[in-house]
């Protein structure tokens, strides 16, 4: 297997739109908005290397965005998309970011949840790094609800995804978080761009939301309340309205 593990649903012939996860999830994160947009695009979801179905030598020891970027323009390419809107969370949100301002030519919407241009202190991410190299999953999964959810909600699905994922795989991918940095490229983004933070997000809060706002010339925000950093799980219902009347939209030369 040498291409991201992917899921379709929706007609093969309606537009694509492919759908980016966070880091330590897999395509399941999806599950409760993808049926609602499969009505109208082919939907293909994709796991991170070493997440889910993913294989973790995809990538090595060390990662960028840019790099995760290329995997997704390869399954693209092997998939026969030329052109395609796409939506991401987290770290998902960050490749579509990468995309957007490197390849505005394979980029026709985006959409970018609960994510940023800048992860914060690099080396908070390169610690984080060390201590699932040296302890595996299991010293970051225990924290995972109050990072991911408001209290008292929770995915147990999500989190088992997070325990089986590859340590190698998810210590690269902090790597890609902490190098990450698009704040001097945003005015290169000239996608019609949807942006969505929750409120209750203690990972991006929605000042990093509001910050790729200012930089991005052709973006909306929408701020989600009692919403954390997978918002997508938590309340699928406004994301996936915010996505539709996104997605759905008139084009650039429709109004």
């Amino acid at each position: 297997m040498t291409t991201l593990h992917h899921t379709t649903e929706g007609s093969p012939t309606a537009p694509p739109l492919l759908l980016g996860p966070s880091l330590g999830t897999s395509t399941a994160l999806w599950d409760a908005v993808a049926p609602g947009l499969s009505a109208a695009f082919r939907v293909i979801r994709f796991d991170l290397p070493g997440h889910g179905r993913s294989p973790g030598a995809l990538i090595g020891p060390e990662t960028s965005v840019g790099e995760l970027a290329d995997l997704v323009l390869a399954l693209a390419d092997t998939l026969g998309i030329e052109r395609f809107s796409y939506a991401g969370v987290s770290i998902g949100g960050a490749i579509g970011l990468h995309l957007a301002a490197h390849r505005p030519d394979r980029i026709d919407r985006l959409a970018v949840l609960c994510s940023s241009a800048h992860f914060g202190e690099p080396q908070r991410w390169l610690d984080r790094a060390a201590l699932v190299r040296r302890e595996g999953l299991e010293s970051v999964a225990g924290s995972a609800p109050e990072r991911w959810f408001t209290p008292g909600f929770t995915v147990q699905r999500l989190l088992d995804d997070h325990r089986a994922t590859d340590p190698e795989a998810y210590a690269a991918c902090c790597s890609a978080l902490a190098s990450f940095d698009l704040r001097g490229r945003l005015g290169a983004i000239t996608a019609p761009t949807l942006l969505v933070a929750g409120r209750e997000d203690p990972a991006t809060p929605p000042a990093h939301l509001r910050e790729l706002a200012d930089g991005i010339a052709r973006s909306t925000l929408i701020e989600l309340p009692a919403a954390s950093h997978l918002a997508v799980a938590e309340t699928p219902q406004p994301v996936l309205a915010a996505l539709r009347g996104h997605f759905e939209g008139p084009g650039p030369s429709e109004g």
